[in-house]
């Protein structure tokens, strides 16, 4: 072998392995940043572990809406039918937000067993759900009423 042979192929080799270390890199990023969606079902019967983020989903549980007068804090139910848990959020809620209906909490469980949402996301029309939360309700045997 030549050495100008030589040295293109361990530029090419150099160039593959650069790709490849880069490929891995990209792809443990994007699953340590990934958030799935999981169901009340799914946090019974999963031991997921405190301070791991994730999307929660399923309808606000009836008369499960508190209020803190003195703040924005508010306590509420997520069910799929099945299980429910219970949801902490500090913040202005969607327009939309209201019992019976179909939300996305992004947040962590906490220690005592509550999940702590940053944001809450309501469907934005009476005919959309999204399809992990219509599959969840399915799933539970939890058909969503009309309104």
């Amino acid at each position: 072998m030549t050495p100008t042979r030589k040295r293109r192929l361990i530029g090419v080799l150099v160039i593959i392995i650069g790709v490849g270390i880069a490929a891995v890199v990209a792809m443990s990023a994007l699953n340590e940043n990934m958030l799935f969606f999981v169901s009340p079902t799914d946090v019974e019967e999963q031991s997921l572990p405190v301070g791991k983020r994730f999307r929660l989903g399923g309808l606000v549980a009836a008369e499960s809406v508190s209020r803190a007068e003195d703040s924005l804090a508010v306590t509420f139910v997520v069910t799929d039918g099945a299980h429910s848990v219970d949801v902490r959020f500090d913040g202005i809620l969607p327009d939309l937000f209201r019992e019976g209906q179909g939300i996305i909490a992004l947040g962590e469980m906490k220690p005592d067993g509550h999940f702590e949402a940053d944001e809450v996301l309501a469907k934005h029309d009476e005919n959309y759900m999204p399809p992990e939360v219509a599959d969840a309700l399915e799933k539970a045997g939890h058909v969503e009423s009309e309104q």
